[in-house]
């Protein structure tokens, strides 16, 4: 029988030891929630609706999201954009997601599930972290046309 260790098992182990970066180990769970108010004008094919703001050295562990019916055959993305509301990669985190859904855990529907304690930066294919922020965000990718709340719950470890 075979035993493989993570990297923080390894750097415990290791002598002397290793400090495993804390946004990975021991960090402090922080959140960004809240619900935004969509008129019926805020939810045709390519709107973006910006949730939250995350500092680059940031740590996505969970994101969920819940909405109402937007109609039609309304459907979002989940990605991140820069801070200047450049668009990195709208459908990093989740493709297609389904309007009038209750809270879903969409951090992994589309991203590796190798992408795992990476930071924000490295999510968003820089090679190194420019500091800053970055934005997470709903593209709507498939006409609504009505109305409705979309809310968001964001955890996300910086240490």
């Amino acid at each position: 029988m075979g035993t493989k260790n993570s990297t923080l098992i390894a750097n415990y182990e290791a002598s002397p030891p290793v400090m495993s970066d804390s946004a990975l180990l021991n960090g402090v769970m922080r959140v960004a929630q809240g619900t935004v108010a969509l008129a019926a004008g805020d939810t045709n094919d390519n709107d973006i609706v910006h949730l939250a703001q995350l500092p680059s050295n940031a740590t996505v562990p969970h994101i969920f999201i819940a909405s109402d019916t937007f109609g039609g055959s309304a459907t979002f993305n989940v990605g991140i954009y820069q801070s200047s509301g450049t668009v990195v990669d709208e459908d990093f985190f989740a493709t297609a997601v389904a309007d009038a859904g209750a809270f879903a855990d969409v951090r992994h529907e589309a991203a590796d599930i190798n992408t795992c304690g990476q930071k924000m930066w490295e999510l968003a294919g820089a090679s190194s972290d420019p500091g800053g922020f970055y934005y997470i965000s709903a593209t709507l990718h498939a006409e609504g046309g009505t109305g409705g709340d979309m809310s968001f719950v964001i955890h996300f470890v910086v240490n």
